[in-house]
């Protein structure tokens, strides 16, 4: 098996130490966030690991449009993994394992076999364990500090109903989305080109949708492969509405330019919303609560990215 066919994330929520300012120096410091710091040598190694894992070509203008998408990744685990000591949640190295095991099953290999073949596609062990980290680790932060606050009323679930019900007609999109915000104008054109890549990639069956959205979008349903399950006529931003009423299913758009960045959507299916399909009372409860919660622990990561101290050196 070929390392393109790697499955990267995981989707419930990765490396085995985080290293001081101190101690990072030799290594060169890419950005600093807080009291830790990032390496070059740890973004050299993520690049490579999307890099070989996606088939992107492995160029010097590739490179420069991946670093900062990248970076940004680091920088969110870091400061997942800041957030998880402070609020004194640990990460232990058979929860770590446990994950690799995941990603090993899903690549239909054992835990050792999956480690030897990536040590000999070149990549370094690690770049993994670090994902795995931050993920366990905001998944616990999630259950302490976000879940709490997320409650479904009575009245919640009557409003979401009617909603539905006075949408019997319209049409209903099930959705999958690769997001690439565009934080500053400077970075705009740059993830443009990016997503534009992308987007090619994904209609040239080079790589699959599922994965690109794991590894680059930062919309929320990103660690299940973009999916956001249906979404009804009127809940999307404009211009995604107009893209998606002229797509087929099974297609994917070229990049669409919103307020806020760029996005890639996958069409799985179309259909007018009715009596039939509406949802139980259960199911709707899960869908209010799982929208509220993914809105809230990207405004708490979002939070703590404004707060803290970030120094990109690259």
């Amino acid at each position: 098996m070929m390392m393109r066919n790697f499955l990267l994330v995981l989707s419930f929520a990765c490396l085995a130490f985080v290293p001081s300012v101190v101690s990072a120096q030799s290594e060169g410091i890419a950005v600093v966030v807080n009291d830790d710091a990032i390496t070059l040598s740890e973004v050299n190694s993520r690049m490579n690991l999307i890099i070989r894992s996606s088939g992107m070509p492995d160029n010097p203008e590739m490179r420069d449009k991946l670093r900062p998408q990248v970076i940004d990744a680091l920088i969110e685990e870091q400061l997942k993994l800041q957030e998880g000591e402070r609020q004194e949640l640990k990460v232990t190295e058979g929860e770590i394992q446990q994950g690799f095991a995941q990603l090993a099953q899903q690549n239909n290999r054992a835990p050792e076999e999956f480690k030897e073949m990536i040590g000999k596609s070149g990549i370094n062990i690690n770049t993994m364990y670090r994902q795995i980290k931050s993920q366990l680790m905001w998944g616990k932060v999630v259950t302490k500090v976000v879940r709490p606050s997320i409650k479904v009323t009575a009245a919640d679930l009557d409003d979401a109903f009617q909603r539905q019900k006075d949408n019997f007609g319209k049409a209903e999109y099930q959705v999958a989305e690769i997001f690439l915000p565009v934080e500053s104008q400077k970075e705009a054109q740059n993830i443009r080109e990016l997503a534009g890549r992308l987007s090619s990639d994904i209609n040239a069956g080079k790589v699959p949708f599922f994965r690109v959205a794991q590894q680059f979008s930062k919309s929320a349903g990103a660690g299940q492969g973009g999916d956001l399950g249906w979404v009804q006529q009127g809940q999307l931003a404009e211009e995604l509405e107009q893209a998606l009423a002229g797509m087929q299913q099974g297609q994917v758009s070229a990049p669409i330019r919103s307020q806020s960045g760029y996005h890639i959507l996958l069409l799985r299916e179309k259909r007018v919303i009715s009596e039939e399909t509406l949802p139980s009372e259960e199911e709707m409860m899960n869908i209010i609560g799982t929208q509220r919660l993914e809105r809230m622990q990207r405004r708490h990561l979002q939070d703590l990215k404004t707060a803290a101290f970030i120094e990109n050196r690259v």
